[in-house]
């Protein structure tokens, strides 16, 4: 009960510190002090001062403002990828474990084959072939991360596919799609939840990867990893082109991280004992 307690209370932080940066994204356009687009050459690679409260970049432009703004981007973009992945991923399992025989070894064969290629390989391939932008980002990603979901929620269909309340429905004249989505998948909801908010930091990471090589998002959006890419050639006379979009991504990314292991021990039945 007490770990119980503890387990609450730490969720509730994290919560509270995930729904404020939730929200600074949401907000950032009004957010920002200055314009994050606005160019001003006057003030190239100003070091952080009054006016400019984390410097300035090549161009001139408020990098306060434009890590706020960043803020959107980098958010979006991963809740997105989560979310369209956890779908692809969920519904590839669900049918699979459900159906079995031939439809699940097909499946599954090819969900094995996704899970062999190294995924962050793979995405730089797959996003390099359609070239560099937001929308072909968080494609290349979907492609070669649902796989992980399919097979965590086939496990546990193939658990109940059997179970008591789901025979009672088939002979109550339940229809399959109303099986699936009534009985089926409210069952593996939980589990599929629990690792995308786990997967969130990693899946961030992964997003400012790929535009820091230049396959993510464009110029002049001010996203985080596109900000490393663009300050790198400043790193010995400009650090803190670098220092600050880094330090975004790490705060943010262990932000998640905390609250996804935090939710995954709250939902723990062994700690409600």
């Amino acid at each position: 009960m007490m770990a119980f307690v503890c387990n609450h209370r730490r969720f509730s932080v994290y919560t509270t510190l995930v729904v404020l940066v939730v929200l600074v994204a949401i907000f950032a356009p009004h957010l920002t002090p200055q314009d994050p687009f606005a160019t001003d050459l006057r003030n190239v690679l100003q070091e952080p001062s009054s006016a400019h409260w984390l410097g300035t970049d090549k161009m001139g432009r408020d990098m306060l403002s434009r890590l706020i703004h960043g803020t959107q981007a980098s958010i979006f973009m991963t809740v997105m990828l989560v979310i369209c992945t956890s779908i692809v991923g969920t519904t590839v399992g669900m049918i699979a474990g459900y159906f079995g025989g031939k439809t699940e070894m097909l499946l599954m064969r090819f969900t094995d084959i996704m899970l062999s290629f190294p995924g962050i390989i793979l995405a730089i391939a797959i996003a390099g072939i359609m070239g560099g932008s937001i929308l072909n980002t968080i494609l290349a990603l979907v492609v070669v991360s649902w796989a992980k979901y399919a097979r965590l929620v086939r496990s546990m269909v193939v658990k109940l596919r059997n179970s008591d309340f789901i025979m009672a429905a088939k002979l109550g004249g339940s229809t399959t799609l109303m099986t699936l989505f009534r009985h089926v998948l409210p069952n593996v909801v939980p589990m599929v939840v629990v690792t995308g908010a786990m997967d969130i930091g990693t899946v961030m990471m992964e997003i400012a990867g790929l535009s820091f090589l230049g396959f993510g998002a464009q110029p002049p959006t001010p996203e985080w990893g596109l900000m490393l890419n663009e300050g790198r050639q400043y790193i010995q006379t400009s650090p803190w082109l670098m220092i600050y979009p880094g330090l975004a991504i790490c705060i943010v990314v262990a932000l998640f991280n905390f609250w996804g292991d935090s939710l995954r021990d709250l939902l723990d039945p062994r700690n409600a004992e």
